[in-house]
């Protein structure tokens, strides 16, 4: 008997909000607090990440809307194919899949490296050095155990998976609110950190930072058919989790800048832990932050994790993937064959060392602008071509806000072209890119060709 082949719809709203807003908070704001105040002061930072923040919210609003018009499996699959047919769906959905998996497997090395802050003299059991980067057997096993927890979590079941996130989420939420609050209530520092440095340069190189600080809240589309909310909401939710966002990375810049002078943040290799370990007055004050951290890794990891899995699941519903990945678990109702392939990924990852890693990440990211830029001219078209189109949550009623999308992501893709300043690193960045696209070539190729093979034998079946 065929497996039961849809989705349960049981993802509440506090499902969705720590889905996408424990993606987008992550673990990177532990580690580049410091650098962005050094860069354009504390002020600057603010700035640059309003100005982020507008940016990626054109964006948002776009998927917003299109979610609740098309609230399904796979969302960006859905809304290409609909929009601007299967060739441009695949592409979007083969760069999407491509920055997931990077994200994916580049946290499966960033919780050993963590742990390197907790325990500095953990590492033993030398394995191999690549690309400069000496690879340890107890670093590789705590990567491999925490993927093969992540996986077990999201193959169990969406709700599962969403439990864990609830989790995660709040305890990295309690122990940043604790430094959020908290710094701006402690006595100012001799020499705080200034309101602006480097120029106008200064700003702008922090700027072009934020925007993939916000990654993240995409994945709730792709989970569309899983979520247990009128349409409406969904977009409404979608938009708070961007807006929350960025009130949480400026709160962070604002307390680490209050708390430390730029003496104190230039000396310290993890200001946003020294921070907190100033406002509690203890060094137990910096180890609850890292503690925090882990959590935003836990978060991000697993909310990739779903996005991912769902995007392979209607891929190969599609035809544009081999059919095994678009079977759900005929108990948990999960895309088990998408969610092991993505494990497996996960699990090997740690052997390849962080370098090559942050190479796959890098690779990843431009893909996901990609996707972004695709995502917004399809919002162009669609209100162009219909009009009448229900649409529970409408982002504006006229279409600046999607033109404005397009502006905002063929920007952030710009961005990483050779010469800019986020360009990807010749050879290795742009092989990796290569690679996946040759063999996303392949997959079209035979995609296509199943599709007209199924059309051909459908209309010999209709003559007959």
């Amino acid at each position: 008997m065929e497996p039961k082949q849809q989705a349960e719809k049981v993802l509440s709203r506090v499902d969705v909000l720590a889905l996408a807003f424990g993606a987008m908070i992550g673990w990177g704001w532990v580690v580049l607090a410091g650098e962005w105040i050094r860069e354009a002061g504390l002020i600057g930072s603010v700035l640059a990440f309003v100005g982020g923040g507008i940016m990626v919210l054109f964006v948002g609003l776009v998927y917003s809307e299109l979610t609740s018009a098309m609230p399904q499996t796979g969302g960006v699959t859905v809304f290409l194919e609909r929009a601007l047919g299967y060739g441009w769906s695949f592409i979007a959905s083969w760069a999407i899949a491509l920055g997931y998996i990077s994200v994916v497997a580049f946290e499966a090395v960033a919780l050993p490296t963590v742990v390197d802050y907790l325990f500095p003299d953990y590492q033993v059991g030398y394995l191999w050095q690549v690309a400069g980067w000496d690879v340890y057997a107890s670093w590789v096993g705590i990567g491999m155990a925490g993927s093969l927890i992540v996986t077990w979590i999201n193959y169990r079941g969406i709700k599962q998976a969403a439990f864990f996130q609830i989790v995660c989420t709040g305890l990295l939420t309690l122990i940043g609110l604790v430094l959020i609050i908290g710094g701006p209530l402690t006595v100012t520092p001799d020499h705080v950190s200034p309101a602006f440095t480097g120029g106008i340069a200064g700003l702008f190189g922090v700027l072009i930072m934020t925007p993939f600080m916000f990654v993240g809240f995409d994945v709730i589309p792709q989970t569309a058919a899983e979520i247990n909310l009128p349409f409406k909401k969904i977009g409404r939710v979608l938009t708070l989790s961007v807006c929350m966002t960025v009130v949480w990375y400026i709160g962070i810049v604002y307390a680490v800048g209050r708390s430390l002078s730029p003496e104190e943040i230039s000396r310290s290799s993890l200001p946003t832990a020294d921070a907190m370990a100033a406002l509690m007055n203890s060094p137990w004050g910096g180890t609850l932050l890292i503690i925090g951290g882990i959590g935003g890794i836990l978060t991000s990891w697993n909310a990739f994790f779903v996005g991912g899995s769902r995007v392979l699941y209607v891929m190969a519903r599609k035809g544009m993937l081999p059919e095994a990945f678009g079977r759900l678990h005929p108990k948990y109702h999960t895309p088990a064959n998408a969610i092991l392939l993505i494990g497996v990924c996960s699990v090997i990852a740690p052997l390849f060392g962080e370098q090559t890693l942050l190479w796959l990440a890098n690779a990843g990211s431009l893909s996901i602008m990609m996707t972004y830029l695709l995502v917004s001219v399809s919002f162009v078209v669609l209100r162009k071509r219909e009009p009448q189109l229900k649409r529970p949550f409408r982002a504006g009623e006229s279409s600046w806000i999607g033109y404005g999308a397009v502006f905002t992501s063929l920007f952030l893709f710009i961005l990483y072209l050779p010469s800019m300043p986020a360009a990807l690193q010749w050879p290795y960045e742009w092989m990796i890119l290569l690679l996946w696209w040759v063999l996303g070539l392949f997959y079209f190729y035979r995609g296509t060709r199943g599709k007209k093979e199924r059309s051909q034998s459908a209309g010999s079946d209709q003559t007959a």
